[in-house]
């Protein structure tokens, strides 16, 4: 794990951060977090260091702040990857271990189980949102680790690092709480194959808008348009299924949501084109509504 993981360090508009990454192909390229990079993305410079003391230039490939992913390219060759696991196969109570470098102490490692999973995750500031169907884990992570592996007991790769929750009151992000979240690594293979091969990612969607101000069972399609925003976008995914304004979706492929960004997150670890099984009540009934997701 540790000669595959590296410490990731970020310089631009006058800002600095820093983060981990993972070894994702032999060839030179690299996963980490969007935010570990964003401030070095227009102009900036980031710098690469590897556990045998040296330090590379890298180029940003491509990056999404829907995912927060980026992946870097480093002049590099015979790397050693990291393997990405089918992270859904993993349950509640498999031990973990997450290695980064937090608060720049590079080579950590801590150990933990896997706390949840599904856990709905929204984070970002500035305009961006990241929405992420996280797996959470009490393994010890603190800002420094965002961008790195969270590897199982074979020492596969089941998610990248991304966020730490706060106590309610907190400002920022200040240590572990027990509370960590990872990127699963099946989202981190099919994001980071998107962006190796075009430059940019792309995410999957409904076509409708959501009611955050319904508190009802479910989440409610709005009941009508709200300025530039429809309540379902004419022949979209949803349009196409049947979804009308003001009903009510209950379930994604039989799982319950029960906010919107329950089933932001479930439809975003899906694919464009994927289909998707909607139990949908409207009136007094609920049928079941086959939607093929779109792309945004």
């Amino acid at each position: 794990m540790l000669p595959s993981t590296v410490y990731i360090q970020a310089r631009g508009n006058g800002q600095g951060s820093s983060g981990t990454g993972l070894v994702l192909r032999e060839d030179g390229y690299i996963v980490t977090n969007n935010h570990v990079i964003e401030n070095a993305a227009e102009g900036g410079r980031v710098i690469v260091g590897f556990p045998d003391g040296g330090e590379e230039e890298a180029e940003i490939v491509g990056r999404t702040a829907d995912y927060d992913l980026a992946v870097l390219r480093v002049d590099r060759e015979g790397l050693d990857p990291l393997v990405l696991a089918d992270s859904d196969t993993v349950a509640v109570g498999d031990p973990v271990v997450a290695v980064g470098a937090p608060l720049g102490l590079e080579g950590t490692v801590t150990s933990g189980i896997i706390s949840a999973l599904n856990r709905p995750v929204k984070a970002g500031a500035g305009g961006t949102t990241t929405f992420i169907n996280a797996i959470q884990t009490d393994a010890a992570i603190n800002p420094g680790n965002s961008g790195g592996p969270l590897v199982d007991a074979s020492g596969q790769v089941i998610g990248i690092n991304t966020a730490i929750a706060q106590a309610s009151g907190a400002a920022s992000a200040t240590g572990s709480i027990g509370l960590g979240f990872a990127i699963p690594a099946n989202q981190v293979r099919r994001t980071t194959e998107q962006i190796i091969a075009t430059g940019s990612a792309t995410y999957p969607v409904i076509g409708v808008s959501l009611d955050t101000r319904y508190t009802g069972e479910g989440v409610q399609v709005l009941e009508e348009d709200v300025d530039d925003n429809p309540a379902v976008v004419p022949g979209g995914p949803g349009d196409v299924a049947g979804i009308r304004p003001g009903d009510v979706i209950l379930s994604i492929d039989g799982r319950p949501v029960t906010d919107p960004d329950e089933l932001i997150v479930a439809v975003r670890s899906k694919a464009p084109g994927d289909t998707v099984v909607l139990g949908v009540r409207r009136g007094n009934g609920v049928e079941e509504v086959r939607v093929v997701l779109g792309e945004n």
